[in-house]
């Protein structure tokens, strides 16, 4: 864990820093306000412990500050170090985002348990932060083919289309269809058919060419390549390098009629829709 101390007193400084070194809390300090913000920002500390009267702006100010930077979702705690101790003081620190208020002169035991809450309460923030992110992640992945879902797809799509018109920049879209699928799947089991799709997901997947590219199950067996930023001639590249790649897996087949092969369809947009092409 580490802490951030902003207090304009030379001796105050050294005296925190000395009690949170025997708390295993690493800290860095600032002198004023607007120092503190400053370092706040570059060194997204664990914990902030903040003087309310500083040599320019004051705590107060330097909690609205810290509170108005982070992004939404974040949350760093906020102890003020103050001799004013009023309930109107402790009102007003509150009400400018901070979270504890710890009273001068220090008590190293207050600090201490003080401390000790916070990095609880840090704790489980994270945990549920990291929860929460792998839920979100979950949600817009497809369980069969690790490819985006089709939620995560018509997101993506809605977003990138917007972003395209604003910056006047093309944006091209692939469906592929998985031939004779359903003849393939009645004839070697569900099992094998879903390690059809795995395979034919790897192969689009490997298919793509920039980092915003995207590459989603559609439905059933078929997907879709979202290419931002990719013109018709490129955009009709990839989607025959994606044909030739699903026609090269190594499946088993009974026949000739059998063999893996996909038809691909060749979209785009500037400020207005060019016409379908169908690959293979």
């Amino acid at each position: 864990m580490r802490a951030l101390i902003v207090e304009d007193s030379q001796m105050s400084q050294a005296y925190i820093q000395s009690l949170l070194a025997e708390l295993e809390i690493e800290s860095i300090c600032a002198s004023d306000g607007l120092t503190g913000v400053e370092f706040f920002q570059l060194e997204s500390p664990d914990l902030v412990l903040l003087d309310i009267v500083l040599p320019d702006i004051d705590g107060l100010e330097v909690a609205r500050r810290i509170r108005r930077g982070e992004r939404p979702g974040e949350w760093t705690p906020i102890i003020f170090l103050t001799a004013r101790t009023t309930d109107e003081d402790l009102e007003a620190g509150i009400a400018a985002g901070g979270d504890d208020y710890l009273a001068k002169p220090i008590n190293p035991i207050v600090l201490a348990a003080k401390l000790r809450a916070m990095q609880r309460i840090v704790l489980m923030r994270r945990e549920l932060d990291a929860a929460n992110r792998e839920l979100r992640r979950l949600s817009s992945v497809d369980g069969l083919t690790g490819l985006a879902n089709r939620r995560q797809f018509d997101y993506t799509l809605q977003n990138e289309w917007m972003w395209g018109q604003a910056q006047k920049q093309p944006l091209s879209l692939l469906m592929c269809d998985v031939d004779f699928f359903k003849l393939y799947n009645d004839s070697y089991g569900h099992p094998q058919g879903d390690e059809c799709l795995r395979q034919v997901a790897n192969a689009l997947h490997e298919a793509l060419k920039g980092p915003k590219d995207l590459a989603a199950r559609y439905g059933g067996e078929e997907f879709a390549i979202l290419l931002p930023n990719t013109g018709p001639d490129m955009a009709m590249m990839i989607a025959e390098r994606a044909r030739e790649a699903i026609a090269n897996l190594q499946l088993p087949t009974l026949s000739r009629q059998l063999d893996t092969s996909a038809s691909v369809w060749a979209s785009q947009r500037v400020s207005r829709q060019l016409p379908t092409q169908r690959i293979g």
